[in-house]
């Protein structure tokens, strides 16, 4: 008989240790180690490979195509980061912080499924019915709704077993309990609960969605092990009065979409069109401000990015950068006084991506360049004006990714003159450096290489 092995498992991040450590050493997290002792097996004797014989083997010419039937949830935003609508049989784990909507919602997408004529059954793990029921008033929920206070995941295997419903909604996995495995919320309690109901979703063709916890850092609470057992996994987060629907991990559909949902009274409202709402209070005709067409995750946005540039009293000019890379910013403003002779030495500079998103983008840097150079020579923009491109340190414009589906988006929002990247289709004459952007928006310069006139500190 093996010797069981007590091993120490971070709460946090599934991290293991043969012993228990203050911090961390892969999350940082302090006081988050658990012990778990795995189960005692025993030992096969007989032949080169303990007298056990192999399983079925099946050729990949063997295996039929099928198509994973999906069962829309009746909110398209959430079809749209789901890849379709739910699987039967997948497992979502959506995770996001506390009170920011989920159960809110799931409760959404629950009556929508119920309404279609699906069976649908509510784990509810950290509320009482009577809460579930105040929500449900407020929200307009008319269809019937099967709910459980039983979160022992035994239990609620059996009644996915019985009952078969369309749709089974936990929340949240931290509450299910498997026997044995120690207290709710441990990460043996977390793991093993994954894998059960996971195992019966697969069984009884139920599309499941688990509701996680998060950490201080933003992250599922919880073995890491939790999210690569279930099939898609998506966060929810707030910008501003929105909130944003990411999948980071989706088996049955692309990663990376993302859905834009409002808060009111009546529960997440779907924004069938980002680009309006976020530009909704770009104000008009000042300098400094800048249509981009930028894309995050899978999804095309049109966002303002904004630039101020005053004369600094301090020794040294700040930069202050908010939602976009500060590290790119600074090589967008190095460009700008090397290759415009733009003076830049005696200016605070602030740059700030308008709506609370923030986007990593290599593509915002040609909407950052006309943004300071608008802010220090004080000239607008025309208003049917979007811009896109990567700023290189030569001063040229490179393509980026999904550039037509940007310049789509930014033609649907009205957007008729584009600078662009060279080489985009329905663009040949695309701007090859920030000189010729220059030069296309405000005049003065041309392809031959002359520079635009110098601009003088304002005071």
């Amino acid at each position: 008989m093996a010797k069981a092995r007590t091993t120490y498992v971070c709460s946090s991040c599934g991290y293991t240790s043969a012993k228990p450590l203050g911090r961390c050493p892969n999350c940082q997290a302090w006081n988050s180690f658990e012990e778990e002792v795995p189960a005692v097996t025993t030992a096969a004797r007989g032949g080169a490979y303990g007298g056990i014989t192999g399983g079925r083997l099946t050729p990949l010419s063997g295996v039929g195509r099928r198509e994973e039937p999906r069962t829309p949830s009746g909110i398209p935003e959430l079809d749209r980061v789901l890849g379709g609508g739910l699987v039967a049989g997948g497992v979502t784990l959506i995770g996001g912080e506390p009170g920011i909507g989920k159960s809110t919602l799931l409760l959404q997408v629950a009556d929508k499924v119920a309404a279609g004529g699906g069976t649908v059954l509510y784990v509810a793990g950290e509320e009482s019915l009577e809460q579930i029921r105040l929500r449900a008033d407020r929200l307009g929920v008319k269809a019937e709704i099967q709910l459980t206070r039983d979160t022992r995941a035994e239990h609620v295997a059996a009644l996915m077993a019985e009952h078969k419903p369309a749709l089974c909604i936990v929340d949240s996995i931290q509450t299910v309990t498997v026997e044995g495995d120690g207290a709710p919320g441990g990460v043996a309690q977390v793991r093993d609960g994954t894998a059960l109901l996971t195992r019966a979703a697969k069984e009884t063709g139920t599309a499941t969605v688990l509701v996680g916890h998060v950490t201080k850092d933003g992250t599922v609470a919880g073995p890491k092990v939790m999210e690569h057992i279930v099939d898609t996994t998506v966060f929810l987060e707030t910008v501003g009065s929105y909130r944003l629907l990411r999948s980071v991990k989706n088996r049955f559909g692309q990663a990376g979409e993302l859905g834009v949902f409002e808060m009111r009274g009546e529960g997440l409202i779907a924004v069938e069109n980002p680009s309006a709402a976020f530009l909704a209070e770009r104000p008009v005709g000042v300098p400094g401000s800048v249509v981009a067409a930028t894309i995050d995750g899978q999804r095309p946005m049109l966002l303002e990015v904004q630039a101020l540039a005053s004369k600094t009293p301090y020794p040294n000019a700040r930069r202050v950068v908010v939602g976009l890379d500060a590290r790119r910013v600074d090589v967008v403003l190095a460009v700008l006084e090397r290759r415009l002779d733009l003076t830049l030495g005696g200016l605070d500079v602030y740059v700030n991506l308008a709506g609370g998103l923030k986007v990593p983008d290599p593509g915002l840097d040609l909407a950052v360049a006309l943004a300071v150079y608008s802010a220090v020579v004080g000239r607008a923009l025309p208003d049917s004006v979007a811009v896109f491109g990567e700023v290189g340190l030569a001063g040229e414009v490179r393509s980026t990714v999904a550039s037509i589906r940007r310049a789509e988006e930014a033609r649907r929002a009205g957007y008729t003159r584009l600078i662009v990247p060279p080489g985009l289709d329905g663009h040949p004459n695309g701007v090859r450096s920030v000189e010729e952007a220059v030069a296309q928006v405000w005049g003065g310069a041309t392809a031959s290489g002359r520079k635009p006139r110098a601009a003088a500190e304002r005071s």
